[in-house]
C-alpha cells in the first residue's frame, strides 16, 4: 500500500507506506512514513519522522520525534523521545529523552528528563527529575570488570 494519506482499522498487513498513516487495532509487519499514528497496534518495525504510539507493542521504532503512551517497545531510537506509562528495554536518543512513569532498562541520551520512573542504567550528559536507577557509571564499570574476569577465567579453564 502506497498513498499520501492512509487510515487503517482492524486489519493484518505486511507493509504500510505513506506520508500520513493512521493505524488502529491492527497488526503490521513494517510501517514507513512521515507522520505515523498508531493506537492498539502490534508492529515489528516502524520508521518515520513523527511517530505516536498509544497502547501498542513495537519491536523497533526509529524516527525523529517519537511519543509512546501505555506501550511496549523493544528498541526505541530517535532524536527526541517521549515515553509515558510504558516499558522500553532500550531507548537511544540523540537529544532529549522524556520519561514519565515508565520502566526502561537502558537509556542513552544527551538530556534525560524523568518523572517517577525506573531504569537499570542511564547514560546521559544531563539528568533532571526523579528516576530510580539500579546502576550508576561506577557500579556498571565494576560489574563489567567482574563479568569480564569471570568470562576470562572460564575461557582459560575450558582450554585445558
Amino acid at each position: 500500500m502506497d498513498e499520501k494519506e492512509q487510515e487503517i482499522t482492524e486489519r493484518e498487513l505486511e507493509i504500510v507506506e505513506g506520508e500520513f498513516v493512521k493505524i488502529s487495532q491492527s497488526s503490521v509487519r513494517n510501517v514507513e512514513g512521515g507522520h505515523i499514528e498508531m493506537e492498539q497496534v502490534c508492529a515489528l518495525s516502524v520508521d518515520g519522522e513523527k511517530i505516536e504510539a498509544t497502547q501498542g507493542a513495537v519491536a523497533m521504532i526509529t524516527g525523529s520525534d517519537i511519543t509512546m503512551d501505555q506501550s511496549v517497545g523493544m528498541i526505541v531510537a530517535g532524536n527526541k523521545t517521549e515515553i509515558r506509562n510504558s516499558c522500553v528495554p532500550l531507548a537511544l536518543t540523540r537529544q532529549k529523552a522524556s520519561i514519565k512513569k515508565s520502566a526502561v532498562v537502558l537509556v542513552a541520551a544527551n538530556t534525560v528528563k524523568a518523572e517517577n520512573s525506573a531504569a537499570v542504567l542511564v547514560l546521559a550528559k544531563n539528568i533532571d527529575g526523579n528516576i530510580n536507577t539500579l546502576l550508576d557509571w561506577k557500579s556498571a564499570a565494576a560489574l563489567g570488570g567482574v563479568l569480564g574476569g569471570i568470562w576470562g577465567l572460564f575461557t582459560l579453564l575450558r582450554r585445558r
